[in-house]
């Protein structure tokens, strides 16, 4: 226990037999409950974690694979049925430190926020560990991430190492997570809808031990991408039209409108320019006007909406 109140991991693992002995030998003495989500592992990840012998250790089995959110999600689901105060979330690689867990369920434990994940990017060492490809992709994918779910103080949105209230947990609609790599950025933006409290923990970047990773950023980039352009335009009809009124969406919507016309009627333009038609000046104003329009009341709205959620912290 912790603060009083009882705490899990949720140990997603996939292909994992030889780093998920190490990963569970590390967790701290606190942590009342252990559940390895196998997702359906092509080598020896479930004996591998029944081996270590640890009692608070559950293997729960996936007869496919479904994806990291989904083996997450079916460790939130048992911490659901076990009634579990903070439910933390650690990857089987071991490339989380277990020395930060603490750090990390402490402040959902003393209900100080409702979300607290880790932050490799604070300290700056970030840059020289790791992959400069994925420090890049994590960097775009953090930004696109702060424009969709409201939370505009957390970056490193492709941090894993997270814990999470109950009360949250028990508000969250489940089935619509996202399932695949791309989780904690659906995530945000869920918990932006419920008003949830994020706080960023700082945490130390790990790479070298061992590791393999799958993902392959020309694929998963654009595909959150797409995951995070459909999640900020449902979370703006959620919180600020069905559950409350703002008037930043009409600046949003309106933005967004303008600025397209004006970047497509600009294209057109040039497109037409470059075979030798003249270009009334009246249009060039038009195109000049709806980009700079479209721009001012986008960034309106981004104001409004920070402000927002600035309590959210």
């Amino acid at each position: 226990m912790l603060e009083g109140k009882r705490v899990a991991v949720v140990v997603p693992a996939y292909d994992e037999e030889r780093l998920v002995a190490e990963t569970l030998r590390g967790i701290p003495g606190f942590v009342d409950r252990v559940y390895v989500v196998d997702d359906a592992s092509r080598d020896g990840t479930a004996a591998a974690a029944e081996a270590v012998g640890d009692e608070r250790v559950v293997v729960l089995r996936h007869e496919r694979n479904q994806g990291v959110g989904a083996a997450i999600v079916t460790g939130y689901r048992a911490a659901l049925a076990d009634e579990i105060d903070v439910t933390c979330v650690m990857a089987a690689d071991n490339q989380m430190d277990p020395s930060e867990l603490e750090r990390l369920a402490a402040p959902v434990a003393r209900g100080e926020v409702e979300y607290a994940k880790a932050n490799r990017l604070v300290s700056g060492e970030a840059w020289k560990v790791i992959p400069r490809t994925r420090y890049l992709g994590n960097a775009v994918l953090s930004l696109l991430t702060k424009i969709a779910s409201g939370y505009w103080h957390v970056a490193d949105s492709q941090a894993g190492y997270t814990a999470l209230a109950l009360d949250a947990l028990r508000r969250l609609d489940l089935d619509r997570l996202y399932t695949r790599y791309g989780f904690p950025n659906d995530l945000l933006v869920h918990l932006n809808v419920q008003n949830a409290r994020v706080r960023d923990v700082p945490s130390r970047p790990i790479y070298g031990v061992g590791e393999r990773s799958g993902i392959r950023l020309r694929s998963v980039v654009p595909r959150i991408s797409w995951l995070l352009w459909k999640g900020f335009w449902w979370r703006l009809a959620q919180k600020y039209v069905i559950r409350d009124f703002h008037p930043l969406v009409f600046f949003y919507v309106f933005g967004a409108a303008m600025l397209l016309a004006g970047v497509v009627l600009g294209a057109i333009e040039v497109v037409l320019r470059a075979f030798g038609n003249a270009i009334p000046p009246a249009t060039i104003v038009l195109v000049a006007v709806l980009v700079i329009a479209g721009l001012q009341l986008t960034l309106f709205a981004m104001w409004f909406d920070m402000e927002q959620n600035k309590e959210l912290r």
